[in-house]
């Protein structure tokens, strides 16, 4: 597949080691009912190519059992660590599609899960303090990732870093905000399906997102909003360095006042 090829080429041009393939598939997600304190059960997914179940429970978005999951990410370094008991996905990503899936839950079967952990890539409290960007300001560019066919912004992790870049338009006053939104509408083969993204969706996630701006302060006049298709994957720290996934951002620049 295309995105393995771009993957490796990534690699090999940073010098980064990749320490395993990029997975896509589809697939219809399990309940384990483990019992590790509040939020510990495991969402477990088959990849049907292979027979493989993967543990995909670390992924922002859970997944629903009455519904259908396009999950991406790589296999962990560490394969001994099976909490949940299946292969378990590092910088996974789960996209819930509107494909109904049968109910079905797993017992604990001796699988501990795992104890909740805040993620690092959560919003700062009000309260907490705040340092203001030494003058003089810059501009700075801020990427917001989403999943698949979607323009909603997922809790603990696209609203992690456009909180990041509203507070920064706000911080530095900014006289311009430009907001570009990408949609992957080039058709991928997953699980024997063909799936892409309508052009449509970029525009919604534009609206979206300078949504949020506006009604944290920021002038609507400020704003200005573009969305196109996607042409060239860019992993970064947003995407958890996917390919694919990186394909579905959008991309904020924001230029300080005087």
């Amino acid at each position: 597949m295309k995105f393995l090829t771009v993957l490796g080429l990534l690699a090999t041009a940073s010098g980064a080691a990749t320490t395993s393939a990029e997975l896509r598939f589809l697939s219809c997600p399990v309940y384990r009912d483990t019992d590790a304190g509040k939020k510990s059960g495991c969402w477990l997914a088959t990849d049907p190519a292979s027979g493989i179940r993967y543990d995909i429970t670390t992924a922002p978005t859970k997944a629903d059992w009455n519904r259908a999951v396009l999950v991406e990410g790589r296999v962990a370094a560490n394969p001994a660590d099976n909490p949940c008991g299946g292969v378990v996905l590092e910088a996974a990503r789960v996209s819930v599609l509107d494909r109904p899936c049968t109910r079905h839950m797993l017992p604990a079967e001796g699988f501990p899960g795992r104890k909740f952990v805040l993620p690092d890539r959560n919003v700062r409290p009000l309260y907490a303090s705040h340092d203001l960007p030494a003058k003089p300001w810059v501009a700075r560019n801020f990427t917001i990732p989403f999943d698949f066919d979607s323009d909603f912004i997922t809790y603990q992790l696209s609203d992690y870093y456009l909180d990041r870049a509203v507070s920064y338009a706000l911080d530095v006053q900014a006289s311009r905000v430009d907001i570009i939104a990408y949609a992957a509408t080039t058709t991928a083969l997953i699980s024997g399906e063909r799936l892409a993204e309508d052009r449509a969706i970029a525009r919604s996630r534009a609206e979206r997102v300078r949504d949020w701006f506006t009604m944290r302060g920021v002038p609507l006049q400020a704003v200005h909003i573009r969305w196109q298709d996607a042409k060239v994957p860019r992993p970064g720290p947003e995407t958890d360095m996917l390919v694919a996934p990186s394909l579905r951002i959008v991309d904020i620049r924001i230029t300080p006042g005087a």
